[in-house]
């Protein structure tokens, strides 16, 4: 029956794809040049790969990308949690600089549903756009396989495609290609719920048919592709027994399965013989998923592996120790690709003809709501030491949520000291209040348990840090002190969410010219032939002929808002 699936899948995979290019391939003509982009991003991972140090599993499909490519060591999230991150991967925007700094937004947790928090949308400022829509506008084919999660649905000019069908291969010949995959199987839920991995089913296109058949596969575990006797290192702040081990096996487990799915993309662009067009950049979207890990600002939480593989191997087996945070990524992305990048960008271009003259002397984070539970931390690093700025003295280190409890570690963590059995490293986080300054060097202590923010011998290091956290937050004008509620207020009057006027359309000699009032929309297009539901709205950047069924569809969306009405327009 499991055969059944796969064919299933591939034969739906198939009859999309060819639906897709012959109604598509009239988009864009076929004399593109320049380099394609791929973004292969793993979910809730730090560093535990060969190529960054840690050997407990084999990664030959990461080894390669190391081999061929550039490891990159100090590149940070903007947060410990995966939504606010991917808004400044999409935005290049500081996440509490736009309101999208509270995990998570468009789908609240019960407990904080609870509490009087509705589902709602940041809405960035009206000239913000997210990256994949200016590629698009610059001629780009742009895919996402498949997570979103923005604290925004995407723009509906955004992508191409963003589904579990989405490919490079579905664009028409010949055309620039930017495409995101994203690796769920790391994921911190797979620790505890991983059973419908074990057949690789992903999911389908929404019937509701097939997800009753799916239910006859709950409860089945999947294997573990590491040996019981592996050895691990179980970090100091997490209990030395089998109970931690497990799920670190679980971790590893899922790493040595998100490697051959990155093996199957670079297998991919080989035999379309495309590798050595293309830059492939390998990360992670935060921290690990560990207790410690995952929601907080220290390493754990934040630093991430990356790995660029450069078109004939380019700088390979280089070793960049520059500081890099994700509010970079999106100009970088323009940068290499030479497409000037937007003024409200507040990242550096770190690689590309566009390159920043300047390296970072710092990276900034930020820790506000997760789940139901809220607190506001912020968090500066130069290339050894870690500050963090806590504003809820009276608040404890460790908030109680449900979705993480549900982990075995979390569970034993929770037990130990409840019995009063941890020591006094694995304590700390239990610890009810927090004091007002801490101050790390994470050279001599990488687990950031030694606050040396009282030792006057760092008296001058915590003063920089802590004017530097100061002037960030003035400058993106941090909007971590107003109340969520007022927050929601300002981008959703009355708790209602605004929509985007429906777009004019101006038939001008010959050429059609559209419009809209709202401040911020972008306006898109489809013909007849690309009305398909997979199939992206055209962004629109200037007046066009209409095609030879002298129809045409207009659509018009701001970030945040409603999208607006469908406009069919028929030339008289």
């Amino acid at each position: 029956m499991i055969n059944i699936i796969r064919i299933f899948k591939r034969l739906l995979f198939g009859i999309f794809s060819f639906w897709f290019i012959s109604c598509y391939s009239s988009l864009y003509t076929n004399e593109q040049k320049g380099l394609n982009i791929v973004w292969l991003v793993a979910e809730d991972l730090g560093p535990y790969i060969p190529s960054f140090g840690d050997s407990t599993v084999s990664t030959p499909s990461l080894d390669r990308l190391a081999r061929e490519g550039v490891c990159y060591t100090n590149v940070y999230s903007v947060s410990g949690v995966c939504s606010p991150s991917r808004a400044s991967l999409v935005t290049g925007m500081y996440p509490s600089s736009i309101g999208a700094h509270h995990m998570r937004t468009l789908s609240q947790q019960p407990a904080a549903r609870e509490k009087g928090l509705i589902n709602y949308e940041v809405v960035p400022p009206p000239e913000v756009k997210m990256v994949s829509q200016i590629l698009r506008e610059n001629g780009y084919y742009c895919t996402n396989n498949k997570k979103e999660d923005y604290q925004f649905y995407k723009s509906e000019m955004a992508w191409d495609e963003s589904s579990i069908f989405a490919h490079w291969r579905n664009r028409p010949d010949g055309m620039k290609f930017f495409s995101v995959f994203n690796f769920g199987v790391t994921h911190e839920s797979n620790l505890w719920d991983p059973w419908y991995r074990q057949y690789n089913l992903d999911p389908f296109p929404p019937d509701r048919s097939l997800k009753k058949w799916w239910k006859q596969f709950e409860g089945i575990k999947k294997p573990l592709y590491v040996s019981d006797d592996i050895d691990i290192n179980i970090p100091p702040y997490l209990p030395y027994n089998n109970v931690v081990k497990e799920d670190m096996k679980r971790m590893y487990s899922n790493i040595v399965e998100m490697d051959e799915k990155v093996g199957l993309i670079l297998d991919q662009l080989e035999n379309d013989g495309l590798l050595e067009k293309t830059i492939i950049v390998w990360y992670t979207d935060h921290g690990g998923p560990l207790p410690r890990q995952k929601r907080l600002l220290y390493d754990s939480g934040i630093k991430v592996p990356m790995i660029i593989r450069y078109p004939s191997k380019k700088r390979s087996g280089e070793i960049d120790k520059r500081l890099i945070s994700f509010v970079d990524f999106a100009p970088t992305l323009l940068s290499m690709v030479n497409i000037e990048p937007p003024s409200y960008h507040q990242g550096l271009a770190f690689e590309g003809k566009l390159k920043s003259p300047n390296n970072r002397s710092y990276i900034h984070a930020a820790a506000d709501r997760f789940d139901e539970y809220y607190d506001m931390i912020r968090a500066v690093r130069d290339k050894r030491y870690k500050y963090l700025k806590n504003y809820n003295l009276d608040k404890p280190y460790y908030h109680p949520l449900e979705y993480r409890e549900r982990m075995n570690t979390m569970k034993e963590l929770l037990r130990l000291n409840d019995e009063g059995k941890l020591n006094d490293i694995q304590s700390q986080w239990f610890r009810l209040s927090k004091p007002e300054e801490e101050l790390f060097d994470t050279e001599n202590d990488p687990h950031e348990l030694n606050n040396l923010a009282q030792n006057r011998k760092y008296e001058f290091k915590l003063i920089e840090m802590r004017n530097e956290c100061e002037k960030w937050m003035s400058e993106i004008n941090d909007m971590g002190f107003i109340p969520e509620n007022e927050l929601i207020e300002s981008f959703w009057p009355n708790k209602i969410q605004p929509i985007t006027e429906i777009p004019s359309v101006n038939y001008d000699n010959g050429r059609i010219k559209l419009d809209c009032i709202t401040d911020g929309a972008s306006i898109g297009y489809k013909f007849p032939n690309d009305d398909l539901p997979w199939i992206g709205w055209r962004p629109y950047t200037g007046s066009f002929d209409l095609d030879s069924l002298k129809t045409v569809k207009v659509i018009a969306h701001r970030l945040g808002y409603r999208p607006s009405d469908t406009l069919i327009y028929k030339q008289p």
